[in-house]
C-alpha cells in the first residue's frame, strides 16, 4: 500500500488499482453517503468515476470514515496538454444533469458557497493585519452578501486535480461537495486563475467553449471568482506563515489580483 496524499486530515491510499479515501475527521457520514451513491448513478457514470461497490462507506482503522474508488490517472501538466476542454465538457454534463433523473438518490446541498463564506472570515481573523488581509477583509464585505442563483448538480470544489483519467476517457473525482448548488462555483477557480494571468486565454476559450459556445460567463461567475481568489489567498498567506516561506509565485499573482479586486469593490 503507498499514500497518494495526505492532507487536511485526509489520507489517500493506493493498493494495487484500489484507492482508500480515509477522510477528516468528524465528515459527516450520513451526507458522505448520499454524495458517494450519487456517484454511482448511472445517470453520471460518463461524468463521475463510480466509488467501488457496494456504495457504502466503511471506517479506517484510526475511525475515520473511508471510501474505495478504482485508481484512475491524474493529469501531469509536464506531460503535455491540460484537458481544458475536457474538463468543461464533463462539467457541462454534471451540470446540465436533470435533477429529475436522480430520483431516489438524495440530493444535499453543494459545498460552495457555504464552505467558503462559514472557514473565510476565521481564517482572515488568524493572520497578521496586512494591507493584504486588509483588501481581502474588503473583497469578502463586497460580495458576502450576495445570495447564489441556480440550482444545478454541483461538484462543489471543481480544479484540475480532480480530473483522472480511466478507460480512456476523463472523469470527476472527489464527491466531498457534490450536490445541489449553483454551477458558477465549479467554474469560480478557473475564473480567477483567468484574471489573475495563471490561465491562458486560449486554455480558458477552450474550456468556456466546451461548457456552453457563445456564452458570457462573467454575470454569473463574477462574484464567486472573487471570493474564490480571496479564499485561495487567504490560505496561502495561511500555509506560508506555517511554513515560514514566502508565497510562490502564482500565490503572489492571486494576491495582486485581490488588490485589483478590493479596488473595485
Amino acid at each position: 500500500m503507498s499514500v497518494l496524499a495526505e492532507r487536511s486530515g485526509v489520507t489517500i491510499t493506493r493498493s494495487g488499482d484500489t484507492v482508500t479515501k480515509a477522510h477528516a475527521a468528524g465528515t459527516d457520514t450520513a451526507a458522505l453517503t448520499a454524495r458517494i451513491r450519487l456517484a454511482a448513478h448511472p445517470a453520471l457514470a460518463d461524468v463521475l468515476l463510480p466509488p467501488l461497490p457496494p456504495a457504502e462507506v466503511t471506517t479506517w482503522h484510526d475511525g475515520r470514515a473511508a471510501t474505495r474508488w478504482p485508481y484512475g490517472t491524474p493529469i501531469d501538466p509536464a506531460a503535455g496538454a491540460v484537458p481544458w476542454a475536457e474538463a468543461g465538457a464533463l462539467l457541462a454534463r454534471l451540470h446540465t444533469t436533470p435533477l429529475a433523473a436522480l430520483s431516489g438518490a438524495p440530493l444535499p446541498p453543494s459545498g460552495a458557497p457555504a464552505r467558503i463564506l462559514a472557514t473565510l472570515p476565521g481564517t482572515l481573523r488568524a493572520l497578521p493585519r496586512t494591507p493584504l488581509t486588509a483588501a481581502l477583509e474588503r473583497v469578502l464585505a463586497a460580495t458576502a452578501t450576495v445570495a447564489a442563483t441556480g440550482r444545478a448538480l454541483c461538484h462543489g470544489d471543481f480544479h484540475l486535480g480532480q480530473l483522472v483519467r480511466t478507460g480512456g476517457a476523463w472523469h470527476l473525482i472527489d464527491v466531498d461537495d457534490l450536490g445541489a448548488g449553483d454551477p458558477a462555483w465549479d467554474l469560480a477557480r478557473p475564473a480567477a486563475w483567468y484574471a489573475a494571468g495563471l490561465l491562458p486565454p486560449e486554455d480558458w476559450s477552450a474550456f468556456l467553449h466546451a461548457y456552453r459556445p457563445g456564452w458570457d460567463p462573467w454575470p454569473s461567475v463574477d462574484v464567486p471568482a472573487r471570493l474564490m481568489t480571496a479564499h485561495t489567498v487567504a490560505r496561502a498567506l495561511t500555509h506560508a506563515e506555517e511554513a515560514q516561506r514566502p508565497l510562490t509565485e502564482e500565490e503572489l499573482a492571486l494576491a495582486d489580483a485581490s488588490f485589483r479586486i478590493s479596488r473595485l469593490s
